[in-house]
């Protein structure tokens, strides 16, 4: 990596709040850039595009409370109480509205994206976002009770090694051609970290209200779409974003964040939209 990055924790309203972050060793031209992550990741899992954008820009990427390093909350909180609580440790961070940013998340980051851009438009000027998860009423009611009634921790360790073998296949053995074993393994135990509490995030992904809130939107919008899974609904959320433009990457379908040419191409597209007066 041609940038360090380095870990630290500042306060929140939960507890301590985990980051990473990296600063240019040059000039900055950039505003600074905030990272959300997937659930149930953590700023893990950004590190390659933390080392990509920070070579001109300072980029910070938070745990998500109860994820990764951070403190967990006392219950599962909607979409917006994540935003909240982490748009609200900036300051202490050096991130004001007199310099603004800009904010960028993939998957459930990209709705704590969403909710950050609506809490503090005085602070968040522009945001990009991959894989929005929109699902129709059905289908997200039917994921929210899974969510919901997900079985807690055994003594006989079922639940843990289940969740453990259905994370290594997923991340592991199906992972894009090209990641390293050893990258795949740390992404998870990265995941693997929350145990059973990572369905907390998916209570608030399946809660989350689209049509409403997406057209409150002011800022403009990036969609950085890989060709992976979700990408028919996610390009189906972005028309309701009033000042969006969409720009595909069929060449990968998943794990963009573990692939060189990925990471590159998303650092030319995200400076390219970010960086326009």
């Amino acid at each position: 990596m041609s940038v360090a990055i380095t870990r630290g924790y500042t306060n929140g309203r939960y507890g301590q709040v985990h980051y990473r972050v990296a600063r240019p060793a040059g000039p900055t031209v950039g505003r600074p850039l905030i990272l959300f992550h997937q659930n149930p990741s953590s700023s893990f899992e950004y590190e390659p595009l933390i080392a990509e954008m920070a070579t001109d820009r300072v980029v910070l990427a938070l745990d998500t409370p109860g994820y990764g390093m951070s403190d967990r909350p006392p219950a599962p909180l909607t979409i917006a109480g994540y935003a909240t609580a982490m748009v609200e440790v900036l300051p202490d961070l050096g991130v004001t509205a007199t310099e603004g940013c800009d904010v960028y998340g993939f998957h459930t980051g990209a709705l704590l994206s969403i909710e950050a851009a609506l809490a503090r438009p005085d602070l968040v000027r522009r945001l990009a976002v991959t894989g929005m998860p929109m699902r129709t009423a059905e289908d997200a009611a039917a994921l929210l009770e899974v969510a919901n009634t997900a079985p807690p921790l055994d003594e006989a360790g079922e639940v843990a090694l289940g969740m453990a073998k259905r994370l290594w296949d997923y991340v592991v053995t199906a992972r894009a051609a090209g990641v390293p074993l050893r990258r795949a393994a740390d992404n998870w135990v990265d995941k693997l970290r929350v145990m059973d509490r990572s369905q907390w995030a998916y209570v608030a992904v399946w809660s989350y209200q689209y049509q409403p809130r997406l057209p409150l939107v002011t800022q403009p919008v990036l969609v950085l779409q890989p060709n992976e899974d979700i990408r028919d609904i996610s390009l189906a959320a972005a028309t309701l974003l009033p000042d969006h433009r969409i720009v595909e990457m069929p060449e990968w379908d998943r794990d963009i964040f573990d692939l060189p040419a990925a990471v590159t191409r998303m650092g030319v597209e995200l400076r390219r939209f970010l960086d326009q007066p």
